[in-house]
């Protein structure tokens, strides 16, 4: 089987490599070779941009194609006009932020409405997929994560609760120890896509973590046993960080107020069409355990400019000196 990858040198591309590979496929790899140009030395290499040059890919022949690099239609109907059609199947790397919202307390799946319009990352997606199904009828695979962890993660988000229960102490917990949260480790996406191109499967399908099965408690002892540390969890409501001043999504990964009227089902998708198509999931340590020791050993070489800023130790300091002065103040009423 002989797969194009588009990207492939960064984040979930990479794993995409590493799985089509180690099933003994031919892979080649379509990029701008800015990016860890050196990664992957067995792999046929075409440079080109998306946005400029694509006649490296001129009268090529794929049985699958991986694009996880198309952002916007543009991009898309380039693709597609010169690959035209010399493609077995097509695997598009979109977005749960393809949906039009995540209204507080509801769960969404593949059949929920798109943004619509051509403003925002979501919107783009959403409108490049569009592109790729019109082009290729009965040969597309839309694949919508929601947030991506794993080795390689230039990000940040997941790793930061790893890194900082590792460092002990008293932690802000965000939100319900009950709250719901989704994940998916990147390798287990990438397994799947490789999987849904040795099928031919078709569709739109949510790549996300089980629903309402973790919770923000269970995920944060998990990454505490994985660490071994002597971290006291102190849960501060969604009301109270609010008022805090704390930043849901960037400041604490993983934490959205559960009232949002847009983003409070966020973490509530529906996944079961995903896993009847073969996606599955590996054990939760070993996502936190070997998502640290890459994040400690070559976290800091990454991309700095794509890495979220977690909240600093001092306003955590002050989040939880709030919520004991609050705890204070109400068992001295009673």
């Amino acid at each position: 089987m002989k797969i194009l990858v588009l990207g492939g040198t960064v984040f979930l591309g990479r794993h995409i490599v590493a799985s089509a590979l180690a099933q003994g496929y031919s892979v080649t790899l379509f990029n701008r070779g800015r990016q860890n140009p050196n990664l992957f030395p067995e792999v046929e290499k075409l440079r080109g941009d998306r946005d400029g040059d694509l006649s490296a890919l001129r009268g090529r022949s794929f049985d699958g194609v991986v694009d996880t690099s198309t952002y916007t239609p543009e991009q898309a109907r380039r693709v597609v006009e010169i690959l035209d059609r010399r493609i077995g199947h097509y695997t598009f790397i979109s977005s749960v932020s393809a949906y039009a919202r995540f209204p507080a307390g509801h769960s969404y799946n593949e059949t929920s409405l798109l943004i619509e319009g051509n403003d925002g990352y979501g919107a783009l997606k959403a409108r490049s997929e569009e592109v790729f199904d019109a082009a290729f009828p009965g040969r597309v695979t839309n694949v919508r994560p929601g947030l991506i962890a794993g080795p390689h993660d230039p990000t940040g988000r997941f790793s930061y609760w790893p890194r900082r229960i590792a460092r002990g102490g008293d932690v802000l917990a965000p939100g319900r120890p009950e709250r719901a949260i989704q994940f998916i480790d990147a390798r287990d996406v990438a397994d799947w896509c490789i999987r849904l191109s040795e099928g031919g499967h078709i569709g739109n399908f949510n790549a996300i973590g089980p629903q309402s099965v973790l919770t923000m408690q269970k995920f944060l002892e998990a990454c505490r046993s994985a660490v071994e540390s002597n971290a006291r969890f102190n849960w501060v409501s969604d009301n109270d960080l609010i008022a805090g001043g704390a930043k849901a999504w960037t400041e604490l990964p993983l934490w959205i107020p559960e009232n949002d009227k847009d983003f409070g089902g966020f973490l509530l998708g529906d996944n079961r069409k995903a896993t009847t198509a073969g996606l599955t999931y590996r054990p939760l340590l070993d996502t936190i355990k070997e998502t640290l020791e890459w994040d400690l050993r070559d976290g800091e070489s990454a991309d700095l400019s794509k890495r979220v800023v977690p909240i600093s130790q001092e306003k955590e300091d002050l989040i939880l000196a709030d919520q004991r002065k609050r705890l204070g103040e109400k068992s001295k009423n009673h």
